[in-house]
């Protein structure tokens, strides 16, 4: 089992989980709305071969919920100040969606810090037009993880529509825990999501603004692309083709969470390119 750990910055408290069993620097990256959890089954596979950290990332889970400064940059900064503390020089990298982008924008700012990149159904790659930002109130009501924000009357409100949503389909005891370790009643008794809106609108904010690619990048990367995940056209694909020059596709049964919902195969696609790239 991972340790909950805390690293304080002037600004933030980063919460983070631990697995401290093998040696080789590793570092796992959640979603948008997510948290450290959903890589539980990922990290307890691999624990006996990697020194594994999944941090909260600043205005999710455990980790502070600023009103303000949610940009790639701040959550880089987040990400160099844990490494920075757990003393790596640099480090394997598995991010998911919104934080596939931010993979690959910290990959062209600071190469050396990343031997590898794993990025699972990455989305918003491209900067965003900004006239498509009064678009987002329907956005945040059509995507999946962001249904199950709330607020909700009780806790069984909260279950039953997260029993709805693609990340929990099969409702298993990992995505079980996963939803209650994500979820909180709140002062006026409602329950919502430890994800905040603050974030939510901030991450969002710099989506639009930071393109993911601006020059070709020579890091090892594998791209995973769940079989009925986001990415499933030539055109989606084709901008990670074109500026990921050591780039790896492979394809997963599963949905866009493919680590809740086929841990298995996903576990052993993700070692087999981790042990090629030591």
């Amino acid at each position: 089992m991972p340790l909950r750990q805390t690293l304080s910055k002037p600004d933030i408290q980063l919460s983070y989980l631990e697995w401290k069993q093998g040696k080789e620097p590793l570092l796992l990256l959640h979603g948008l709305a997510d948290h450290a959890l959903v890589w539980s089954s990922l990290g307890d596979d691999l624990a006996a071969d990697y020194h594994i950290v999944a941090p909260d990332m600043r205005g999710h889970g455990e980790s502070s919920k600023p009103e303000h400064d949610y940009t790639f940059a701040s959550a880089i900064a987040d990400l160099e100040a844990l490494m920075d503390h757990l003393g790596w020089s640099s480090v394997h990298v598995v991010s998911h969606s919104w934080t596939g982008k931010l993979a690959a924008i910290w990959a062209r700012q600071n190469p050396e810090r990343l031997r590898s990149m794993v990025l699972v159904d990455p989305i918003f790659i491209w900067k965003i037009p900004s006239f498509l930002g009064v678009t987002f109130p329907l956005l945040y009501r059509f995507l999946s993880f962001l249904k199950g924000m709330g607020p909700f009357a009780s806790y069984e409100e909260a279950e039953q529509q997260a029993r709805q949503l693609n990340q929990y389909q099969g409702w298993t005891t990992l995505q079980q825990q996963v939803f209650q370790a994500g979820i909180e009643q709140k002062l006026d008794g409602s329950w919502g999501s430890k994800f905040t809106i603050a974030a939510r609108d901030g991450i969002f904010a710099d989506v639009m603004r930071v393109p993911g690619f601006i020059f070709p990048l020579d890091i090892p990367t594998l791209f995973v692309q769940p079989e009925k995940g986001l990415n499933r056209q030539n055109w989606q694909i084709k901008p990670y083709k074109t500026y990921l020059k050591n780039l790896h596709l492979c394809q997963v049964p599963g949905n866009h969470w493919p680590f809740l919902t086929q841990p298995e195969a996903f576990n052993r696609t993700v070692a087999a390119f981790l042990a090629e790239c030591k």
